[in-house]
């Protein structure tokens, strides 16, 4: 396809070239390019075949009681072929023309060109098309890798949002996890206190229980006491009683 739009193009150029007579800087310029296209559009020569090993002869029958002969050496092995020369792709080469283009010109000090005519010819205008195509051809890839690496910088720049938001979400979260667990703690304190408070208020109503129950045993000896005392007044009151009608009556 490269050779059927550049074929043209390079004829024409080359019988303006051939009409004129002058040696100015673009038509220097315009011979180079013309020498650049051919060399691009020349076929490249493919190497030659390598010629192939003869076959050898089969070996004859030989007699039984002869000895037998010792083993010929194996043949060499055959040589690999050459690889054929691959075309350069089409970006790769419009990418040296380019280059090489803004080599002579940053290279060659050339005086300014005089103002083109409004009516250009077609050559020139058909090789300015060509040019400015190749730009094209040329840039519009670089615009797109651009392109591609500002998306995915974008996304390398979104991604690392994403895990620096998890990453305080999960502090977040270890944070609540442990007001938990010290309220846990808290609490659990709370609760064995609690217990503690609990077991004492029981003590202590065991202490008074048994108080009051030394109380009510000391209360039930004094009234047996004085049950007692009172029975023996009551047992002497009756003894001086009986002696008394005794001694009334022996009088």
């Amino acid at each position: 396809m490269l050779q059927l739009i550049c074929l043209p193009c390079v004829l024409l150029i080359r019988q303006t070239l051939l009409k004129q007579k002058s040696k100015k800087p673009l038509l220097l310029l315009l011979r180079l390019l013309l020498l650049l296209l051919l060399l691009l559009l020349l076929p490249l020569p493919l190497p030659l075949p390598l010629p192939l090993p003869l076959p050898l002869p089969l070996p004859l029958p030989l007699p039984l009681p002869l000895p037998l002969p010792l083993p010929l050496p194996l043949p060499l092995p055959l040589p690999l072929p050459l690889p054929l020369p691959l075309p350069l792709p089409l970006p790769v080469l419009l990418l040296l023309l380019l280059l090489l283009i803004v080599l002579l010109l940053l290279l060659l000090p050339l005086p300014l060109p005089p103002p083109l005519p409004l009516p250009l010819p077609l050559p020139l205008l058909l090789l300015l098309l060509l040019l400015i195509v190749l730009l094209l051809l040329l840039l519009l890839p670089l615009l797109l890798l651009l392109l591609v690496l500002l998306l995915l910088l974008l996304l390398l720049l979104i991604r690392l949002l994403l895990l620096l938001l998890l990453l305080l979400l999960l502090l977040l979260l270890l944070l609540l996890l442990l007001l938990l667990l010290l309220l846990l703690m808290l609490l659990l304190l709370l609760l064995i206190l609690l217990l503690i408070l609990l077991l004492l208020l029981l003590l202590l109503l065991l202490l008074l229980l048994l108080l009051l129950l030394i109380i009510i045993i000391l209360l039930l000896l004094l009234f047996q006491l004085l049950l007692a005392i009172l029975h023996n007044l009551f047992f002497k009151c009756i003894i001086l009683l009986k002696q008394e009608r005794t001694v009334i009556y022996i009088s």
